[in-house]
């Protein structure tokens, strides 16, 4: 969900199409892999080998067939003839049958550890990368859609090699063998009735199988156009329960299915088209080469034994090619999958490091003198010690899309060691700060240089001169929204700082105030908190989020309405943790309820994407402005 004017840019869908749509060529594609499998080169070579040996091999054995039918021509009674020849050509024959197995299977052996490296390399630099995208491309992004063509692209590698490899490879190898036995040993008709058949067969099959790619790609859409339904309803059963809509999502559903239907059954039926025109093409070459042979044996000019071999030659030649348009549409496929994946780590980051850029300079949580308060002024008010976490919005300006500007010229200075508020209506720009803050965006306006966006620094440096790793590594936020994974409750406490002890985590727990109540499942610490954490309440998922925070134990501390699903008592509660955890913090409060702000070092009201007012609590009731009026209706509200 998009909050504060988050809008999908045009750049960004612009960006968004890329994604789906790609002009690389096919050779581009295989180009951008081969580094990948280059890492492996001598498996590389050496599967080579055993593939060169596999064919010479497999092409031997119908020469064998040959001689051993030829030696059949014996006279009767002749012991020699049937004891020695045939059983010598016999026990070759099942070698050569057995070392062709031997050498696909060593092939297959040596060349696995670089088919499964490449895939591993490429699916964890496609998840790195994702993860280092800006939050802009998460928010437009269909997660189910994506999910589907970053594991067809992980397959698409395995099927590439595999077909490439291991199919089309090896039979224009044995092609090329049998052709040049063809020539040499007979006369050049059948070089030629094979070589056209081959032509004929493989522009046949080409061709029928591009026109077929359509409806292939038109049934992977709405595959991952049903997939991206079913994600989404499912992700969201509980709204889908809330409005009694399951027969409305199933319907959704099926309309994606009967399209996925419809294209897949245009794609068997162009499929049996193909089939059935391959065998015509392979019937009649098969047809004009035995017709050559038979003539040349009723001619006294070739033996049975030749006979025999064409035919066998023949037959080990089609076999393979008689899934040239399977190999050859699912190359294509492959091609294509991979090749959106590469498109998705190609996605430029909105937000990178600059080169050059350092870890941002911060010493420990300690005990920080207090700073003078910033100004009104367009100055950021007295300078501090670098090393102290002192975060300063100087004169900053943004927008998510450039038709509609968030903030307008903020500046305000959260002192190392003290504690600021931000409040004001939904849609003011409070969580934009927050945002900001952890370089999720960077200031300014997209796409207008003109307009100045101003800086935030902390400990007065420039995030946008810093590592976003170590800026986020200095900060700890509770959000709004609080969304946890899929595991145990210890694993999501744990997560503010991975490594850490049971005793550690326990004693988070409890200055968030859920100890007790993890204790009181049946399985403690190992209860799982379901999708998103949905089998816990609301509270209880809030106050799973603050201990995972207060386990971080950061210098700078952001509370994006940390205690807004929370009862008043509760609430009472963990505002004194909260505000035990934030002394000596530098940190930024931002909320609804006045009630939780009223100790803050200062105050900011903010509206519209300005600061209107500011100032500790008892003088923005004085000003009997903004702020007081909102204290006064709460307050209403709370005696009524």
């Amino acid at each position: 969900m998009r909050r504060s004017g988050e809008i999908a840019s045009p750049a960004a869908v612009a960006a968004d199409l890329a994604l789906r749509k790609s002009d690389r060529s096919d050779w581009a594609t295989l180009k951008r892999l081969f580094p990948y499998l280059w890492q492996y080169k001598w498996r590389v070579m050496a599967a080579l080998v055993f593939m060169i040996g596999a064919k010479v091999a497999n092409v031997s054995v119908p020469l064998l067939l040959k001689n051993l039918v030829d030696a059949m021509s014996f006279k009767p009674g002749d012991p020699t003839a049937v004891l020695v020849v045939p059983m010598g050509l016999l026990v070759a024959y099942g070698l050569l049958r057995l070392s062709t197995s031997f050498f696909t299977e060593l092939r297959e052996l040596v060349f696995a550890k670089a088919t499964q490296g490449a895939s591993r390399s490429i699916a964890l630099e496609t998840f790195q990368h994702l993860h280092a995208l800006s939050l802009r491309f998460h928010l437009e992004r269909q997660t189910g859609g994506m999910t589907r063509d970053i594991e067809r692209g992980v397959r698409g590698i395995e099927s590439l090699i595999s077909y490439s490899l291991y199919s089309i490879v090896p039979t224009l190898i044995e092609v090329s063998l049998v052709l040049t036995i063809l020539a040499v040993k007979f006369d050049a008709w059948f070089a030629w009735i094979t070589l056209g058949a081959l032509a004929v067969y493989i522009v046949f099959t080409v061709t029928v199988t591009e026109w077929r790619t359509q409806f292939r790609k038109q049934a992977n859409e709405f595959d991952s156009a049903a997939h991206t339904k079913a994600i989404d309803s499912l992700l969201n059963y509980e709204t889908v329960k809330y409005f009694n809509n399951e027969e409305f999502e199933a319907r959704r559903y099926d309309t994606s299915l009967e399209s996925l239907r419809r294209a897949r059954l245009k794609s068997q039926t162009t499929l049996s088209l193909l089939n059935t025109g391959q065998q015509v093409i392979i019937a009649v070459g098969l047809v004009g080469m035995l017709w050559r042979a038979t003539e040349g044996v009723v001619a006294g000019t070739m033996t049975l034994g030749d006979l025999v071999m064409i035919n066998a030659f023949m037959i080990q030649l089609y076999i393979p090619l008689n899934f040239l348009g399977v190999l050859y549409r699912e190359i294509k496929q492959s091609l294509t999958d991979l090749d959106k994946m590469f498109v998705l780590m190609e996605r430029e980051r909105e937000v990178a490091d600059r080169p050059g850029a350092v870890p941002l300079a911060l010493s420990p949580a300690a005990d920080f003198l207090p700073l003078p308060q910033a100004g009104e002024g367009r100055g950021e008010g007295s300078p501090s010690s670098p090393q102290d976490p002192t975060v300063r919005f100087n004169h900053v300006t943004f927008a998510y899309d450039p038709a509609r500007v968030i903030l307008h010229d903020v500046s305000f200075e959260i002192p190392a060691g003290k504690t600021v508020a931000v409040v004001g209506p939904s849609g003011s720009g409070k969580s934009t700060l927050a945002r900001l803050l952890y370089r999720f965006y960077d200031v300014g306006i997209p796409g207008n240089t003109s307009v100045d966006g101003g800086r935030i620094t902390i400990g007065g440096q420039d995030i946008r001169e810093v590592t976003q790793s170590s800026v986020r590594q200095a900060i700890g936020i509770v959000p709004q929204d609080t969304v946890l994974f899929n595991d145990t409750v210890e694993y999501n406490i744990a997560y503010g700082r991975p490594g850490a002890s049971r005793a550690e985590v326990e004693e988070a727990a409890k200055a968030a105030r859920i100890h007790g109540f993890i204790e009181s499942t049946p399985k403690g610490y190992q209860t799982m908190v379901g999708e998103r954490g949905l089998k816990l309440s609301g509270g209880e998922k809030q106050r799973v989020a603050i201990a995972r925070t207060l386990l971080k134990n950061p210098p700078i501390l952001i509370f994006d309405e940390a205690t807004s699903a929370l009862d008043s008592a509760n609430e009472r509660a963990i505002q004194a943790e909260i505000k035990t955890a934030a002394q000596n913090k530098t940190t930024l409060v931002i909320a609804h309820r006045l009630s939780t702000v009223v100790d803050a070092h200062e105050i900011l009201v903010m509206d519209a994407g300005r600061i209107i007012e500011r100032g500790t609590h008892a003088q923005l009731l004085a000003k009997q402005g903004r702020y007081a009026e909102m204290w006064a209706l709460q307050q209403q509200g709370k005696e009524e």
